[in-house]
């Protein structure tokens, strides 16, 4: 696992990145990380921006309650919404948290990349269709429930289409 936390540092361990960040990014990476991530987290960077950012993750459960704790000690969120983001577990479970953390006064700003925000918010299309089949497959309608509220939530913020 590699972990990029601010200026280029690098580490394998969470240990010291439990820190403050001033913005927590959250996206697909399949979709955006080689692209539209790496120029906006740049471009915060360069802006004196404490951004925390991850890459390569190989396993969920090693990193859940870390990365919890760093979307927690952050002063804000930026999810990036992808046309994938909600078929991947993990960025619905990230969500989620980001908006428990919205309730204790988180700053968040959704940025929806290549999908319209009402695809996110009334999850239609590719959102629509891999809730789907996480309910089919999950079998726990609740988490489901939880993360179409995130997501339905998340979108009505304003955000940058």
């Amino acid at each position: 696992m590699a972990l990029v936390a601010c200026e280029g540092a690098s580490s394998s361990s969470f240990t010291h990145q439990l820190k403050k960040f001033d913005v927590f990014l959250s996206f697909r990476g399949e979709d955006t990380r080689f692209g539209f991530i790496s120029h906006l987290y740049d471009a915060l960077r360069l802006r004196g921006i404490h951004t925390f950012i991850y890459d390569k993750l190989s396993r969920e459960e090693e990193i859940s309650i870390e990365l919890f704790k760093t979307i927690e000690n952050s002063i804000m969120s930026i999810i990036v919404f992808s046309e994938n983001y909600a078929s991947f577990t993990w960025c619905l479970n990230k969500v989620a948290k980001i908006v428990e953390c919205k309730k204790n006064n988180q700053l968040v700003r959704p940025v929806f990349y290549k999908v319209d925000p009402s695809e996110t918010r009334n999850q239609n299309r590719k959102f629509g269709e891999a809730l789907s089949k996480h309910e089919r497959k999950l079998k726990d309608s609740k988490k489901v429930e939880r993360w179409r509220k995130a997501l339905h939530e998340t979108a009505n913020i304003s955000g940058w289409h």
